[in-house]
């Protein structure tokens, strides 16, 4: 073996980076037994953990042993701290993964993936909600990283200093090592693509299979994935036209406009009506689970009354686990697409539909009214570029000189947005208007004022407390405006982006998606809608309502028309897309078949035989999405 004493740096790495995410997967396991025991075969996520973290080492590796093979000694020495400082580098990087992922896991019940890449733009939110939410976990894993970075220094080179070696066996190994490297790095000598995450789905339960991964790698992989933004082949390959054809059998429309824009059709109102106003009041993390009218907890009070008054839509659900998902949908209707919300993309930040270019062509005025930062998530510029003229948030609560009730670390308040938006509303008194408004106080670390409710537990900053918050602020813009002369020329709809944490053992949680929504408006008679629904539907449902006569790309539905809508959701967990019709959901999984179950009820998914209609029908709505993206045809023209 002592021909082989110059790869000591390498094998050292290797045995320090299976220790730590090994380590951690076991701890990872008993935080979470009693989810990952459901799985009979849970066992298997130890030894699909040891091949994911050799393939990480095996790349991570690769460039130092090009060096130490190839390299003449005297060269390795004059730069042997590098492969000290790299090592160590990705030794602690690695260790800093594991230290984060718990509460990670905790919060979004998965490994660290392209979530927390978005996050890390937004220094000031993060770090706020760092601090006041996981400060005990901010200062052990602070601790924990000082003592191994100072202990990893000291014996740094004893550990990865490069070991002379002759020339001549350098050389006669560096092919069967380079081999095992690779065949490391690829997982596999036998399939014709190398592993990744998908060969990891070993159990129903996502959260399940993701313990089996390790953190480094989804980030890193995450990261990989950027480039392929708006690519769908993993998902599968289907004719343009076969795709569009399908899509249109679930619309609810019997002719379409002749135009390069697949989906364009007619919209006008059934009968002569005055032109409403529409404001989407945009509730942040509002799950069904916390409505009360809706059998969830009793944390709703100001809503459940509310839903006496309107249409409330008892089996609606999120299309996706994110803000801009939401925000996508109530404000374009847009097919979801699995690589990211067209929010953050940068071919939809001009020309791209939605109903504020709907309703400014007929002379509305348009506004996005926020207590927080307009730039998170990119909001203010995918608004910007399409249709709303006016952005208020933050910087002008900051600037209007007025007494706030409460700013945070989100922003101000949503008792604070209910004043405002009214306020702006009021001013528009001789002219139409669209508005979306968008809370923040249902929002990690649940900051909100004193004195407003009768709090539902301790301690203060709690979700259910901030649930109960934003019930009152939901209250308080209704008593607001029903004061007013808009309130009765306005169509409303308080509705959910998505729930605070989506999380359960199938591979779709269907019951996170499950979301409150209801219409309050004058030419919508009160009542409750039990009809499967999607976020989906909802924008062409208000842009029916509101009286204009325009033309449409929206593939949703309208769900005043009960008789005709189509019951089809789509919902998307990290990568994973499904495609709901009635008591069946096909889910769908990069390159790899899809599955297909019935549904019990909203927490039990019982495998069934694919029916291949049905997975192609899913696969068009997919196929579509990107098309329609890339090719810029989600126009009104």
């Amino acid at each position: 073996m002592g021909k082989l004493k110059y790869l000591k740096p390498i094998g050292l790495f290797f045995l320090l980076g299976l220790l730590i995410n090994s380590l951690s997967r076991i701890i990872l396991f008993f935080i979470f037994k009693d989810r990952a025991v459901e799985t009979s075969n849970y066992i298997d996520l130890f030894f699909i953990g040891l091949r994911f973290d050799t393939i990480l080492l095996s790349y991570i590796s690769f460039l130092p042993f090009l060096l130490i093979t190839f390299l003449p000694d005297n060269w390795l020495q004059k730069i042997k701290n590098f492969f000290a400082i790299y090592f160590i580098f990705f030794l602690v990087i690695i260790l800093l993964m594991e230290l984060s992922t718990p509460d990670f896991i905790h919060q979004y019940d998965t490994r660290p993936n392209r979530l927390f890449l978005d996050y890390l733009i937004y220094p000031k939110e993060v770090i706020g909600t760092l601090l006041k939410s996981y400060l005990s976990s901010l200062i052990i894993t602070f601790l924990i990283l000082i003592v191994v970075v100072y202990f990893a220094f000291k014996k740094g080179k004893y550990w990865f200093y490069p070991v002379q070696s002759m020339y001549k066996y350098k050389l006669l190994f560096f092919l069967p090592v380079a081999f095992l490297l690779f065949w490391g790095a690829r997982g596999s000598l036998t399939s014709k693509r190398p592993i990744n995450a998908s060969n990891a789905i070993f159990s129903p339960d996502q959260m399940t299979n993701s313990l089996a991964l390790n953190s480094t790698y989804t980030v890193a992989f995450a990261a990989y994935s950027l480039k392929n933004e708006g690519n769908v082949k993993k998902y599968g390959k289907m004719d343009e036209t076969e795709a569009y054809n399908r899509v249109k059998k679930y619309m609810d429309v019997t002719e379409f406009i002749p135009s390069d824009v697949p989906f364009l059709h007619h919209v006008q109102p059934d009968s002569i009506q005055p032109k409403y106003n529409v404001v989407i009041f945009l509730q942040e993390s509002l799950g069904a689970e916390y409505v009360g009218c809706l059998d969830g907890l009793p944390l709703t009070p100001n809503f459940d009354s509310l839903a006496k008054e309107g249409l409330l839509f008892t089996n609606l659900y999120c299309t996706g686990t994110r803000s801009v998902r939401g925000i996508e949908q109530v404000t374009s209707g847009f097919i979801p697409n699995p690589s990211e919300s067209v929010v953050k993309l940068g071919g939809a930040q001009q020309g791209f539909y939605t109903l504020a270019e709907a309703f400014g062509e007929q002379g509305y005025d348009t506004s996005f009214i926020y207590g927080g930062m307009g730039n998170f998530d990119n909001m203010a510029s995918f608004f910007n570029g399409n249709g709303f003229k006016n952005i208020i948030d933050e910087t002008d609560f900051d600037a209007d000189g007025q007494k706030h009730a409460f700013k945070g670390t989100w922003g101000y308040s949503d008792e604070d947005l209910a004043i405002k938006a009214n306020e702006y509303f009021k001013s528009q008194s001789n002219k139409p208007f669209f508005s979306l408004m968008f809370s923040t106080s249902n929002h990690e670390p649940f900051e909100f004022p004193d004195g407003r409710i009768e709090l539902y537990e301790k301690p203060k900053n709690s979700v259910h407390n901030a649930m109960k918050y934003a019930d009152f602020a939901i209250g308080k813009f209704f008593e607001l405006a029903k004061n007013e002369a808009y309130f009765k020329n306005t169509i409303f709809i308080v509705i959910a982006d998505h729930n605070t944490r989506t999380y359960g053992k199938n591979l779709v949680p269907v019951n996170k998606f499950h979301i409150p929504a209801l219409v309050i408006a004058p030419n919508v008679k009160p009542g409750v809608y039990n009809k499967l629904a999607s976020q989906m539907d909802i924008a062409p449902t208000l842009l029916k309502l509101s009286g204009i006569t325009t033309n449409s790309p929206m593939v949703g539905n309208n769900l005043m028309q009960k008789e005709t809508a189509k019951e089809r959701t789509i919902m998307l967990f990290h990568e994973t897309y499904s495609f709901r019709v009635g008591n069946e959901i096909v889910v769908y999984n990069p390159n790899a078949k899809p599955l297909q179950f019935k549904l019990e009820n909203d927490t039990i998914m019982t495998p069934m035989p694919l029916n291949e209609e049905l997975a192609k029908d899913g696969l068009a709505h997919i196929i579509s999405s990107s098309n329609l993206y890339k090719d810029r045809k989600y126009r009104m023209k």
